[in-house]
């Protein structure tokens, strides 16, 4: 297994999670999502590496930035 960490900007509640959530969940081969509204924190584990362009542009998708931690 295979962990990223990100820092999302712009997300406030759980709703913002939700939609964090479903858009990386969509990514081929990812396990687990860890997302925090509160801490910004989104950490990302998957079978094998993701392209880290494929992740950002999820969660542009949904709405929010993100960078690499």
């Amino acid at each position: 297994m295979v962990s990223n960490e990100y820092r999302v900007t712009g997300m406030s509640c759980e709703h913002c999670e939700k939609s964090v959530r479903e858009e990386v969940g969509q990514i081929s081969g990812v396990q687990g999502i860890d997302v925090s509204a509160a801490t910004g924190r989104l950490v990302v584990t998957s079978t094998e590496p993701l392209d880290d362009a494929v992740v950002l542009a999820a969660v542009d998708e949904a709405g929010y930035s993100a960078v690499r931690a």
